[in-house]
């Protein structure tokens, strides 16, 4: 059976980071993980469910532990592709890379250009991960990288992968961070009234190829007393499972590399 892990780091160890586990079952995929932070990834496989009402901690990826978690939630299995929604590379990041440069002028006009990496930002913690995932067999996937190839760690980025998914033409308006950018006129419950209104739609198309996501997105009458920092967790587990979503794709062959032969970012569909 074929697996995917998939993250989304955030590119500090001050900020919590969602995590996602995929397994093909004959025709279909299941997600058999789901957590909003890396603890509680391995809580899970340890056989502690997720509290979605508990703050996730933040903290630096234990690479090793997680590839753990993820092989005991698999059943014994181990990963064979690993997702990733942060900037890595062959070669130490600095700047702006060219997979950024590609990523931007594909999809700027559709409201999605890439943040720009930095020494700091993930800096040594995104090169550390890098490190340690090369060393276990997972070396980053660049534009030399044939498409669909296993045991290698695959950059991804939801927002233009979203535009796929959902077949939309612009940025698709699901982060909470910038709900009063959105709908400046109305009010906070409102704005996140929508966002959750937004997530649901990316939940339901994600279950046609993905079985039993369990992810407790909160009702409409409980929004009013939500605030908006206690949704984010929510964003983060679904970012990650957008991530395992591309990887599916990937493995399938309808994916685009953006970038070079130090670094690219995977994005659906194939070029034609």
């Amino acid at each position: 059976m074929t697996s995917i892990l998939a993250l989304d780091p955030a590119w500090t160890a001050t900020e919590p980071s969602g995590v996602a586990v995929l397994q093909q079952v004959k025709e279909r995929w299941k997600c058999v993980g789901l957590a909003p932070s890396y603890a509680q990834f391995i809580e899970l496989a340890n056989g502690t469910p997720v509290d979605w009402s508990k703050v996730p901690s933040a903290g630096r990826p234990d690479v090793d532990a997680l590839l753990a978690a993820a092989r005991t939630l698999l059943g014994g299995d181990g990963v064979d592709l690993v997702t990733i929604d942060m900037p890595v590379a062959l070669t130490p990041i600095r700047k702006r890379r060219e997979a950024d440069s590609a990523v931007s002028q594909k999809f700027g006009s559709k409201g999605c250009s890439t943040h720009s990496p930095s020494e700091v930002r993930p800096g040594d913690l995104g090169s550390q991960l890098t490190d340690r995932f090369k060393e276990l067999g997972y070396s980053v996937a660049t534009v030399e990288t044939p498409v669909g190839s296993t045991y290698v760690l695959a950059e991804v980025y939801p927002h233009p992968a979203l535009l796929h998914l959902l077949g939309k033409d612009f940025r698709f308006k699901y982060k909470i961070g910038r709900a009063s950018e959105y709908w400046p006129e109305k009010t906070p419950v409102d704005r996140r009234r929508r966002i959750v209104k937004n997530w649901r739609k990316i939940v339901d198309q994600l279950s046609l190829t993905i079985n039993k996501i369990e992810l407790p997105l909160p009702a409409k009458s409980d929004l009013e007393n939500l605030p908006s920092t206690s949704l984010k967790r929510f964003e983060d587990a679904l970012d990650a499972l957008v991530g395992g979503w591309v990887g599916i794709k990937y493995l399938e062959g309808d994916c685009t590399a953006y970038g070079d032969e130090s670094a690219a970012i995977w994005i659906p569909p194939k070029s034609s």
